[in-house]
């Protein structure tokens, strides 16, 4: 007892507590912990890429490759991104139904986690612009009015200046924006889908983008009001006001020249 009573007076002896107690509090943590969060995302990611090859072998190499190389049929995917495969898959133009000057919008036959499982395989093939997160494309406290002069800037010349969409060449057009949502919008101008260019951040930053969305938002919305009756493609409030002046002047052109045509056929009679 004595000796014993000796050592725990040793000057060391709270040193070796200590470490006996840090190293018994370690064992412990290390046992019972959960799993450390960069290794659980790591494992989460390699799952997502796995599946998502399982859904690309089957819906998408027939067309893109086996490896996402692209063929004759369908364009390279490396280093398109995971924003482009969550824009096309999310809006059903991917998978295409059958080729064609452009893909139309369909119903969308992935579920979200199977899109993003998609995305996950196609980003890993090649870095590209990465799915946004909501925060970059709320339009919440976005500029209206700087997004109007954005998109009549950028976007007008195809998709009208209200987003009504218009005709291309060679039987392509510019869809309408009507009902889209923003995050689609969004990845729409960070890719570039189909005859679209692309305007990543180095061109048009993230507040633009949001800006720009709002603007096309409040047009869309049911609220927007349309002073001269119907909206005619936004064409402005004297719509009824065109119509009339082609028709009903078309129709008296027309009137004028039955009359004369007649009256000229009586005298001669």
């Amino acid at each position: 007892m004595k000796k014993l009573s000796a050592r725990r007076r040793h000057p060391l002896a709270a040193v070796v507590v200590l470490l006996l107690a840090l190293a018994a509090t370690g064992g412990l943590y290390a046992a019972f912990a959960p799993a450390d969060k960069a290794q659980a995302d790591e494992t989460a990611q390699s799952l997502a890429i796995k599946e998502g090859h399982k859904l690309y072998t089957v819906g998408c190499a027939s067309c893109h490759g086996t490896g996402g190389q692209g063929t004759s049929d369908g364009p390279s995917l490396v280093g398109v991104g995971s924003a482009a495969v969550d824009f096309q898959v999310g809006t059903g133009r991917m998978p295409a139904q059958q080729p064609g000057a452009q893909v139309p919008k369909k119903k969308v036959i992935y579920t979200q986690k199977e899109i993003d499982q998609l995305a996950a395989y196609v980003a890993s093939l090649g870095a590209g612009p990465i799915t946004p997160a909501e925060k970059d494309y709320s339009p919440e406290g976005a500029d209206i009015a700087k997004g109007g002069d954005l998109f009549r800037t950028n976007c007008a010349q195809c998709h009208n200046f209200t987003g009504e969409g218009g005709a291309l060449t060679d039987g392509k057009y510019a869809p309408s924006l009507e009902g889209v949502s923003a995050k689609h919008l969004y990845e729409a101008m960070q890719t570039g889908p189909q005859n679209m260019p692309s305007f990543p951040d180095t061109t048009m930053p993230q507040q633009q983008k949001r800006d720009i969305i709002a603007y096309v938002n409040s047009v869309n919305g049911d609220e927007t009001p349309t002073p001269g009756g119907f909206a005619l493609g936004g064409l402005g409030p004297v719509s009824e006001g065109l119509f009339g002046w082609i028709f009903g002047l078309g129709s008296l052109i027309a009137v004028a020249v039955w009359v004369a045509a007649h009256t000229a056929k009586a005298k001669k009679s």
